[in-house]
């Protein structure tokens, strides 16, 4: 695993992208930062970051995509990685917010951006972004998020915790084929509220109640609805409101 450590970048899975269209890069090469300018949530979001207190870090991974249609393997992937992790630390009530967010009670500590990238000869090449809430204590105007140090009182190793989800993303990628069945399971039984009725917000701002059942094999949200119907949302088109 070849680790580039950087002291301030604008963006690391930039930096990453940059990197891998210009040379050849090793398969698990992970970049990190102190500090990023423009970090990058989902659908075009702002990633904020105190300097030197958090855990950011891009990751190109090769040869695990063969088809669009799996993408959303690799976010059940490295989700699970990051959420396997923090329970060896013994970071309480951990669960996934769909697609990406990984939650300690109701509170956002970490976020996952996958963008990937189809070669001309047909080869997926993605770069996967983390951003996790480590030693950071201040978070004012972001009240659902909070850190590991918030929630556990004590300070967090970040570079410990960065080979050790790094570990765990290369054993889960590389294990996928035998074990795909088992990590999709974990990842339905660690999805927050699921099974708990819930109100959501579709693209049009109308607020209805839903039943999160699980994702489908494309990465789509299976809600069931009052009529007892199951819809599928993209992220674009429905949000929870908790």
């Amino acid at each position: 695993m070849k680790v580039i450590k950087l002291d301030a970048i604008d963006s690391t899975n930039e930096f990453l992208k940059g990197l891998s269209n210009k040379q050849e890069q090793e398969n698990f090469t992970v970049v990190t930062a102190e500090s990023q300018t423009k970090g990058k949530g989902q659908m075009g979001a702002v990633w904020t970051s105190e300097p030197s207190k958090n855990l950011i870090m891009s990751v190109l991974v090769k040869d695990f995509l063969s088809d669009i249609c799996q993408i959303y393997n690799l976010n059940i992937a490295v989700s699970l990685a990051v959420i396997s992790v923090l329970e060896s630390c013994k970071i309480p009530d951990l669960s996934i917010k769909w697609p990406n967010d990984i939650m300690s009670y109701n509170k956002k500590i970490g976020g996952i951006l996958i963008e990937n990238s189809i070669k001309s000869d047909g080869t997926i090449i993605s770069i996967v972004g983390l951003g996790l809430n480590v030693n950071q204590t201040d978070f004012e105007n972001l009240p659902k998020a909070s850190s590991l140090t918030v929630i556990c009182n004590k300070q967090f190793d970040k570079e410990e915790l960065l080979f050790s989800i790094m570990d765990k993303i290369e054993y889960n990628v590389k294990s996928w084929k035998q074990h795909s069945q088992m990590l999709w399971s974990d990842y339905t039984n660690k999805l927050f509220k699921k099974g708990v009725p819930m109100p959501f917000s579709d693209q049009n701002n109308q607020n209805f109640m839903g039943i999160i059942q699980g994702v489908s094999s494309v990465g789509k949200l299976e809600v069931l609805l009052e009529d007892d119907s199951i819809a599928e949302f993209d992220i674009k088109e429905i949000q929870m409101l908790y």
